[in-house]
């Protein structure tokens, strides 16, 4: 992923004021090592101090194709220098007010005795003059920025900056995924009911129609080797109940290559799907033995939600593009003894999130689902977790919605479910409450770590509102 960098100066002050421009490409070299290690390919323009060279930068960045820019204020610069560029490259401009220092010595500068050396002192620390007057400017031709307030050594700002990197490349992630839906809806639930072209506009991926008639011709080609290989990578990744049957073994780790080789022919990054089948067909047969390569699939990066729900594969999508896991889930329950809510769901899970090895264990009925088989249990690991839902507003609206809180230690239901106990810096009630009422549908992503303010990020690249309930 490419990311423009480029410093602005006013190419007045070169001749003025000795060594200020050597300086400040001393400053801006220091923030192209830092942005490396983040693992980019930074496209450097160098030091931009008039609106000629603003031009050429926009037709560097363009020609790399640049997913954004950091704009770094090294000392005040006209926004006439600034303006040409970031209407001409068409990425998000993030402009990186960062001074050399926390605060300028005072004493030693007062003591220059030379007003030249002071002024040219001060014009190394003078990066915050610019960036209202940028602002004025950008809010005016619309165009799209944030800002980053801090100086160059500061972690926090540090970890800003690193929050935007992980947020741009998931939104160049997400426009080139590619999301399959497989069958149809869970029938009767609205919440579910998806508006793939207003996600398609939102966020740039595909969605790929699924016929099942394909995942059984997959499911046909299975071969033996084929369930063996496949049950030993279920005893690698999964803790497997001694109760679990042969039959239902092998017939779990059949749909589960077939599953493999439907989303490496169709090159899926994520899925959707609910289907039922009817009277034992195959079908049938097929779909109710998915839980368990559902969960392989979600381990490794092609995350799997359920009953149909496309917005939490993309809730999905972007949690495991973060790094943060992201398992589907739902509202359980509310324990008001302890004032948790038990959050979990049946079918697919998300391995890297769960606090030991995943458990597959057998069923005798999918609550509310056709057929038995196998179904996976855990509880995702103590500490901070987030929790993501793409929501449909009114009006035509797509939002982000985010809560943060805590995975605890305490009692859980063991009934072959993913299941675990938050706790959040507001009631339960208050949580359940307020998490209801921004309207999301009944199902979200859970992933590890406070991450809201990455999610926000991601909210302001796409342009769409972002919400957080705690």
């Amino acid at each position: 992923m490419n990311i423009g960098l480029m410093g602005i100066g006013l190419d007045t002050y070169w001749g003025q004021f000795e060594g200020l421009q050597r300086r400040l490409e001393g400053c801006l070299s220091l923030i192209d090592q830092r942005l490396c290690g983040f693992g980019l390919e930074v496209v450097n323009a160098g030091l931009v101090d008039n609106p000629v060279k603003a031009r050429h930068t926009a037709e560097l960045f363009r020609e790399n194709r640049v997913e954004a820019v950091f704009l770094y204020l090294s000392t005040y610069a006209l926004s006439h220098t600034v303006l040409p560029l970031a209407q001409g490259v068409g990425a998000p401009v993030i402009m990186l007010n960062l001074q050399p220092v926390p605060a300028i010595d005072y004493a030693q500068f007062n003591a220059l005795q030379d007003r030249g050396l002071m002024t040219g002192e001060w014009l190394a620390h003078c990066q915050a003059c610019a960036v209202p007057e940028i602002a004025n400017v950008f809010n005016n031709a619309g165009l799209q920025y944030d800002i980053v307030t801090g100086w160059l050594e500061e972690e926090e700002s540090w970890r800003e900056i690193r929050d935007w990197c992980d947020a741009i490349r998931v939104r160049a992630l997400l426009r080139d995924a590619r999301i399959g839906i497989l069958g149809h809806y869970y029938c009767g639930m609205l919440d579910v009911y998806t508006d793939v072209t207003r996600l398609s506009s939102v966020f740039g991926s595909h969605f790929e129609l699924l016929e099942m008639d394909l995942l059984k011709a997959f499911w046909d080609r299975v071969s033996g080797e084929d369930i063996e290989q496949k049950r030993k990578q279920f005893d690698r990744e999964f803790a497997v109940s001694p109760e679990c049957d042969e039959y239902e073994l092998n017939r779990a780790a059949k749909t589960s290559c077939a599953l493999d080789a439907l989303a490496a022919d169709k090159n899926l990054g994520a899925i959707a799907y609910y289907y039922e089948g009817y009277g034992g067909n195959d079908h049938e047969n097929i779909v109710s033995s998915v839980i368990a390569g559902n969960t392989l699939l979600t381990a490794h990066h092609v995350p799997v939600a359920g009953e149909c729900e496309v917005k939490n594969a993309v809730a999905m999508k972007i949690m495991d593009c973060l790094e943060a896991g992201g398992s589907f889930s739902e509202l359980y329950a509310v324990d008001f003894i302890d004032d948790v809510v038990l959050w979990g769901h049946d079918g697919p899970a998300h391995p890297a999130i769960a606090g030991g090895m995943v458990a597959l264990v057998p069923l005798p009925v999918y609550h509310g689902k056709p057929g038995k088989g196998l179904s996976i249990q855990m509880s995702v690991k103590h500490g901070p977790v987030t929790l993501l839902s793409v929501v449909h507003g009114p009006g035509g609206s797509t939002f982000l919605l985010c809560a943060e809180g805590e995975s605890v230690p305490g009692p859980v239901l063991e009934i072959g479910n993913t299941n675990s106990r938050y706790r959040f810096s507001l009631s339960a009630r208050e949580l359940v409450n307020r998490w209801s009422k921004a309207g999301p549908a009944h199902h979200c992503a859970i992933g590890l770590g406070h991450i809201a303010g990455k999610i926000e990020k991601l909210a302001a690249l796409w342009g769409i509102e972002f919400r957080k309930i705690c």
